[in-house]
């Protein structure tokens, strides 16, 4: 293997790559978000600065379904979001992830610092109910139930587009060969080529039972304040450094060396 083939290869291994090049189109990806209300001081200890706290203590709880993923295949997701403010953008912070398929695993954590764990979540129709749930080694950590499309928000779309438009960002942690953070950045993404297909909000209830390697329930439920369900067409691009921490020490080392 010549070194240009070596540098043209998209992920690790070499034989047979865990997941291509990209970027990466989802077709009918759907989602389940409820929305709650939690404690703020635990909103404040979860956001890595420099984002800050929102002036609301609110959590979105999600799970996605995504059955035609370009190079993942079919999975689903489920996690939570915490909203956030960094310079002065309001954006989305990923704080936890759990999906059931390694390729988008793989990629999520080492391009974009997705903070994935393999789980097992579901999201399905139940009689009337859209339901998720959430099982970790064994145990059900997460429960969300919807009323099934109670209110159609139909028409242009745009509700669904600003929702998935929305700055997402993620702590990105990857360990050098010696065991020390050789990466540690916020990084930031614009999910783009946006096409709503549907979208409807009603009542919702969200039930979290606390796991210490699925820690959701540490932003307990303080009060529910709705569910959407939407689906839509996307394109996950690549992201852009918004912060680098080790930079940031490292100048601050220097110019303390130099007082």
């Amino acid at each position: 293997m010549r070194k240009e083939d070596v540098l043209r290869l998209p992920s690790m291994p070499a034989a047979g790559p865990s997941y291509p090049a990209g970027p990466y189109r989802f077709v009918n990806r759907e989602f389940l978000v409820i929305t709650y209300e939690t404690d703020p001081e635990l909103i404040r200890a979860g956001l890595p600065e420099p984002l800050e706290p929102i002036d609301q203590p609110i959590v979105h709880y999600e799970w996605i379904k995504m059955p035609d993923s370009s190079g993942f295949g079919s999975y689903t997701e489920s996690g939570l979001v915490i909203p956030a403010r960094l310079n002065g953008e309001e954006v989305n912070f990923v704080s936890q992830m759990y999906l059931d398929d390694d390729p988008p695993i793989a990629a999520g954590r080492e391009i974009w610092g997705f903070p994935k764990k393999y789980a097992h979540p579901k999201l399905e129709i139940v009689k009337d109910t859209l339901t998720g749930t959430l099982e970790y080694a064994g145990q059900l950590v997460a429960m969300g139930t919807m009323g099934y499309k109670h209110e159609s928000m139909a028409g242009n779309g745009d509700l669904t587009r600003a929702t998935l438009s929305k700055t997402q960002v993620n702590l990105k942690m990857i360990p050098g060969v010696d065991g020390r953070l050789e990466v540690c950045q916020l990084v930031a993404i614009n999910l783009v080529d946006i096409v709503p297909k549907g979208s409807w909000i009603g009542p919702g209830r969200l039930h979290l039972v606390p796991h210490v390697n699925a820690p959701v329930a540490d932003f307990p439920v303080r009060r529910c304040l709705g569910a959407h369900h939407y689906i839509a067409d996307l394109t996950l691009p690549f992201g852009r450094i918004v912060h680098d921490y080790i930079r940031e020490a490292e100048a601050a080392a220097t110019r303390l060396a130099a007082e």
